[in-house]
């Protein structure tokens, strides 16, 4: 939840914005929440991996549930594993572990970019590639931290951040297949809102 303390964003707020804004809003304006097979297949995977302590294996030393902040972009969160090649020069790599497989969309690949970009401004760094661990298929992507990558994040902060403060939750998207896999598909109704919520949606936002 988005809470009002100094008005910094999840990181995994960011995740929910870019699969869908009404999720986002649901969740973190309206503060509403409801798990399902794969939320709990989420929780599980994520207790498993932030159970872990700190490793070192050669020059790689491995962190696991690192608490990130950026004060540039007033996002903060905790990551699954940072892993660090030691040296003069540290090499940071961030990971993020995933319960499902691989997407052609890039919510996940967001949500790893803002913890780079986390990483970047907290240890005066640049992170150019990070990795998403996906649980369905056991193994790992590796995601190339670009201009364009960056550019899409920090344009999601800033439209999640405004839609925060209008404080309206906006109608459900087109895209009516992520609605099954979404926990929130009860309380949503995107089927009854879709009717007629966008010309109101968009005449509260003029108000």
């Amino acid at each position: 939840m988005v809470t009002a303390v100094n008005d910094y964003l999840p990181i995994s707020a960011l995740q929910h914005y870019a699969y869908c804004p009404r999720q986002f809003a649901l969740i973190h304006i309206e503060q509403s929440w409801s798990d399902n097979r794969f939320t709990a297949e989420g929780h599980i995977l994520h207790e498993r991996v932030d159970s872990g302590e700190k490793e070192k294996r050669g020059v790689l030393r491995y962190e696991r549930s690192v608490q990130l902040i950026s004060r540039d972009y007033r996002i903060r969160g905790r990551m699954d594993l940072l892993e660090i090649e030691l040296g003069n020069s540290p090499r940071y790599f961030p990971v993020e572990y995933k319960r499902g497989k691989p997407k052609i969309e890039g919510w996940d690949r967001i949500q790893l970019c803002a913890q780079a970009l986390c990483i970047e401004e907290m240890k005066s760094t640049q992170v150019s590639e990070g990795a998403i661990w996906y649980w369905e298929v056991r193994r790992r992507e590796t995601v190339a931290l670009s201009d364009e990558l960056r550019r899409i994040t920090v344009t999601t902060i800033k439209e999640a951040r405004e839609v925060f403060a209008k404080g309206l939750t906006p109608p459900p998207i087109d895209k009516k297949q992520r609605c099954r896999a979404c926990s929130l598909v009860d309380l949503c109704q995107p089927n009854t809102f879709r009717q007629d919520a966008s010309t109101r949606y968009v005449k509260q936002l003029g108000e």
